[in-house]
């Protein structure tokens, strides 16, 4: 069974967004190739839940990392071909009796563009297995299951005597290029396909290693699932230019966070952070935080910017109720999720959602297998909660005031808080005097 996410959570986190927003997906990529791209973004589309798998690939990326390995083919040859394996219409399969003087003549002049597609892609093709064959030669031993997989696999695979005229090959001739034509891109093609999955899955692992250096990310230690623990040190936002690292430690007696803060203390990116870390564990690759240790677990859910379903007439209420029913069902399906929710029940008035938060807070306080983050401003909730759960680790993020201006630590500390600063924010910015008509005085 895969780590279950969903378009909420991917959303949330930013982890696929295209175009002007920001993604972590764009964090990583700086794979080489097309297809590395490719498979980085199905590891990001298919997290991992089983411990050695996670373990196993966060392991491959460390081992890179360790050895400073650079990604050692040209990556102009991969269009080429990839262009060329594509093509598998037998009518374009070169011919002996092709060979006439008209044809080399044609070639000469250029006229003749359907040899020199085929012609580039069996030379790609060729360097890419010579390139292959001296970095094999070169790399030793490692402890790292899935490097060793992948290097026995490449041996394997370039050991096929159809291919044995390949060593050494820089040009070829016309006959030489119709038994190479045959072989690579019909006979040999889905083994000549695997060799470049493997390479893809080399570019990926090398171009996240130097990301993780580069960014000071950490590689995450997993535990079993029935450990139920979670220890974050010094997790920062991997958006920010300037981040402030927080730690975070629960357990099985403290599996659910109730975060509270006044508005712009910054909640919604310690939540985004913490999930975000989850998460990029959960692919198995390096975190942003100083250290970082999990039990790895079935899924994710989290609920930050819930938009409104206008097209369906769905108040926001309506729809953060229909959000929480979706993630509750998650809970009676699968065990070890990890559920985070900013401001519940924010599209209703105080008194109701003062009640829902109770409720559903102390409903999730009697579900120990999974991990809980709740946030709220509602800060009578923590302390009814407070002596009601004993499951419950409250923390909060503080404001400090100079004089009548909010200063924000972003720095977690223990409790429940008190600040209300709303209204102060409101006075600063003057809006009871610019609705009263006086917002040029200063």
């Amino acid at each position: 069974m895969g780590f279950r996410i969903d378009k909420q959570t991917l959303n949330d986190l930013a982890i696929l967004s295209a175009g002007a927003n920001k993604s972590v997906y764009e964090i990583f990529n700086r794979t080489h190739t097309r297809g590395g791209a490719k498979v980085l973004e199905e590891m990001f589309q298919y997290p991992l839940s089983e411990y050695d798998l996670v373990a196993n690939r966060s392991a491959a990326i460390h081992y890179y990392q360790e050895c400073g390995m650079e990604f050692p083919f040209r990556a102009a040859i991969f269009d080429a071909i990839e262009f060329y394996l594509d093509n598998t219409d037998t009518r374009s399969q070169l011919m002996s009796q092709n060979n006439t003087l008209e044809w080399k003549v044609k070639n000469l002049m250029g006229a003749e563009t359907g040899y020199t597609w085929i012609q580039n892609g069996i030379l790609g093709c060729l360097e890419l297995l010579n390139t292959l064959n001296d970095f094999l030669n070169k790399t030793g031993s490692t402890d790292s299951k899935d490097v060793t997989e992948v290097n026995v696999n490449l041996k394997n695979l370039l050991d096929n005597e159809k291919w044995a005229w390949y060593a050494g090959k820089k040009k070829i001739n016309y006959e030489e290029a119709v038994v190479y034509d045959r072989i690579l891109r019909f006979e040999e093609r889905e083994n000549f396909r695997k060799i470049l999955h493997y390479v893809y899955l080399m570019d990926v692992y090398i171009a996240v290693a130097r990301v993780a250096k580069e960014r000071g990310f950490a590689f995450a230690s997993v535990l079993p699932a029935e450990r139920n623990v979670l220890k974050i040190k010094g997790a920062f936002h991997p958006f920010l230019a300037k981040p402030i690292g927080n730690t975070i430690e629960v357990d099985e007696n403290s599996n659910i966070i109730f975060l509270t803060g006044a508005n712009m203390a910054g909640k919604s990116t310690f939540m985004k952070t913490f999930s975000i870390a989850i998460f990029l564990a959960h692919v198995g690759f390096p975190v942003p935080a100083e250290a970082m240790e999990f039990s790895v677990r079935n899924g994710m859910f989290t609920t930050i910017n819930l938009p409104d379903n206008l097209s369906m007439g769905y108040s926001h209420f309506y729809a953060e109720v229909l959000r929480l029913k979706k993630v509750v069902m998650q809970l009676q399906q699968t065990k070890n999720l990890v559920i985070v929710f900013d401001e519940l029940f924010r599209g209703t008035n105080v008194k109701d959602a003062y009640d829902a938060t109770l409720a559903v807070t102390e409903a999730f306080a009697g579900v120990p297998n999974c991990l809980f983050l709740i946030s709220t401003h509602i800060i009578e909730v923590g302390l009814v909660l407070k002596e009601r759960c004993k499951n419950i680790r409250f923390v909060y993020l503080p404001t400090k005031m100079e004089g009548s201006k909010p200063v924000y630590t972003y720095r977690l500390a223990e409790g429940i808080t008190n600040d209300r600063h709303g209204m102060i924010i409101i006075n600063n910015e003057r809006i009871i005097d610019i609705i009263n008509g006086e917002g040029g005085k200063s």
